[in-house]
């Protein structure tokens, strides 16, 4: 940036601003980077560039409704003092929404899918103000067209308008700007407008009048709170829906929960709550929960002995789909193979990139090609519909974004329907087992170092097929591509170095595969999965394990992420 004029804002500034990038789905980063001014100009930026799309692209009108929310992470919409002085971005949310000409209306602390939910039926954009799962010294937030979410092609021009706006903002006097030199409101704290709960009111009401008041009578259920948004909420749709619910482990800290990254230690927490539950109240058929934001679930079942079994999200989204009677599904590369088992297995659209958005496109996809009943899911749990859906004569709108409570009632009610527990049901799928896990404070810098070791050098080389007597190079859309002798001889070396790690003495077979449409992904003569890939929003590495047993696809797990010296520390050394 250029010498900033003496007296403007930029001139004031005690900090050096750390611009606010794109995750995988909205906008994330550390506390203490997040000032109020820096949510500001993002969110302005974004409302602007709305302003400036057709209706029929989702686009927005100056002067219309505005909707916002928040989840329960204490600087959503409280100022923490310490360490940062950081926290009521909610309120920067809504300041950007009247400095665009909009009309906020707050519809208080709600899950995601019930604010895009909403707004999307009132043809009006959304801001929720989330950090979702990741530590609690971050937080961010994510901005909706009137259709629905962000989605890859919509970012470079977003940021060339934040660009803009920045610019704009910080070329403002100081004395009339009403952003102190650390970034805060010179004001202090800010109340936010009088919650509408109408959003609240038509979550609820979209699954009772679609799965129906009586769909889970009889099933008893733990609903595990924590500090989900939806904590509330949810219990409340689940009884709507004829369910006995039990409120267990409701904090007012802030936890955390990462649905794609359930380990041993949590397992064992929610095992102890069972426990007790079961105890004063008897056996129950389930404990379920969801992510901070709510749009990711949680689901375990629970056996006559009272043991709980874990179902991940991947597994969750083939249940749900065939509940609906998909006609075409869309998962990214990350997810559990058993779909290609499957009797979805014909419903199955090319494998996307990790991340909503991409799920997005691909449904798209879909729906351009005919198809009339198409859905998508991530390896986190979260559903997304792309389609109406129809069931007994009832209809379920399209709702675009991640979802948790419509897979989380569709688990339920489809075993209600076939007279089943959660595990008789789960157990009938494909017998393919996966688990994920991550290693946190692993800098971004040398997770993409170890993409690019591994990684072919030319970008066309989606996949590299080893199984065969020669070696076969593929584009992204399965297409043959020609090797040439150095491309060989290279692949053949990163084969040699990953199979070091990934070695006979750890227990996996030859190399059969690598996929790099989104990290690396190896495939192992025994049938076994080992893809890497970093984190989209934090400083962390992810290693997604599938195998033939839950035990195999957890010790592969376990052995990537082992401190000091698992296998993702190793290659981390290597380069």
């Amino acid at each position: 940036m250029t010498t900033p004029a003496p007296g403007s804002l930029a001139a004031h500034l005690d900090h050096s601003p750390r611009p606010l990038a794109f995750g995988t789905s909205g906008r994330r980063g550390l506390l203490a980077d997040l000032t109020q001014l820096e949510v500001f100009i993002n969110a302005l930026a974004e409302l602007e560039y709305l302003q400036s799309l057709p209706l029929a692209e989702g686009g927005i009108i100056q002067g219309d409704v505005f909707y916002f929310g928040s989840d329960l992470r204490p600087s959503s919409t409280v100022l923490v003092e310490a360490p940062s002085g950081r926290g009521e971005l909610a309120q920067a949310i809504e300041a950007a929404i009247r400095e665009a000409g909009m009309r906020p209306v707050y519809l208080g602390s709600l899950p995601t899918p019930a604010l895009t939910a909403y707004a999307i039926t009132h043809a009006k954009g959304s801001m929720m103000v989330t950090g979702s799962h990741i530590p609690f010294d971050r937080n961010g937030y994510k901005t909706n067209t009137s259709r629905g979410e962000l989605l890859k092609r919509h970012e470079p021009p977003v940021n060339a308008q934040v660009d803009v706006v920045r610019q704009r903002v910080y070329s403002l006097p100081f004395a009339t700007s009403p952003f102190a030199a650390n970034g805060q409101f010179k004001s202090g704290h800010r109340a936010l407008p009088v919650v509408d709960p109408s959003a609240s009111l038509a979550y609820e009401r979209r699954f009772v009048d679609f799965i129906g008041p009586d769909a889970l009578s009889g099933r008893r259920v733990v609903f595990y709170q924590h500090s989900a948004v939806g904590r509330d909420l949810v219990p409340s749709i689940l009884r709507a829906l004829g369910a006995e619910v039990i409120e267990a482990g409701r904090s007012e800290q802030f936890v955390p929960i990462d649905t794609e990254n359930i380990d041993a230690i949590q397992l064992k927490r929610m095992q102890a709550m069972l426990d007790a539950v079961i105890q004063s109240h008897g056996q129950v058929d389930a404990l379920v929960s969801t992510d901070g934001d709510s749009d990711r679930p949680l689901i375990l079942g629970v056996a006559g002995t009272g043991r709980a079994r874990f179902f991940a999200g991947d597994l969750v989204g083939m249940i749900a789909a065939e509940y609906l009677g998909a006609d075409a599904v869309v998962v990214p590369i990350s997810c559990n193979d058993a779909i290609d088992q499957s009797e979805l297995s014909g419903c199955l659209e090319p494998k996307t990139r990790i991340g909503s958005p991409f799920v997005i496109a691909g449904m798209e996809a879909a729906l351009a090609k005919g198809r009339s009943a198409v859905c998508g899911w991530e390896a986190n749990g979260g559903f997304l519909t792309g389609s109406i859906f129809h069931r007994r004569g009832k209809s379920l709108s399209a709702l675009p974004t991640r979802d948790a409570v419509l897979p989380m009632v569709a688990v339920l009610a489809s075993a209600q329907e076939q007279g089943v527990s959660l595990i008789e049901l789960f157990d009938r799928l494909p017998q393919r087992y996966s688990r994920a896990a991550l290693i946190k404070e692993f800098p971004r810098k040398k997770s993409l170092a170890i993409l690019r070791r591994f990684s072919p050098g030319d970008p066309m080389v989606c996949e590299i097929d080893f199984s065969g007597p020669t070696l076969q190079f593929r584009s992204a859309e399965g297409k043959p591509l020609p090797a040439s002798a150095e491309g060989v001889e290279t692949t053949q070396e990163t084969c040699a170095a990953l199979s070091a790690h990934f070695s006979a003495a750890r227990g996996f077979g030859a190399i059969l595969k690598i996929n790099f449409l989104d990290g690396v992904r190896i495939s192992f003569s025994h049938g076994e999965v080992a893809h890497m890939r970093p984190s989209g929003n934090a400083d962390e590495l992810r290693i997604y394990a599938v195998a033939n047993t839950q035990e195999r696809a957890d010790a592969i797990a376990e052995m990537a992420v082992a401190e000091p010296g698992g296998i993702l520390r190793a290659l981390g050394n290597d380069v």
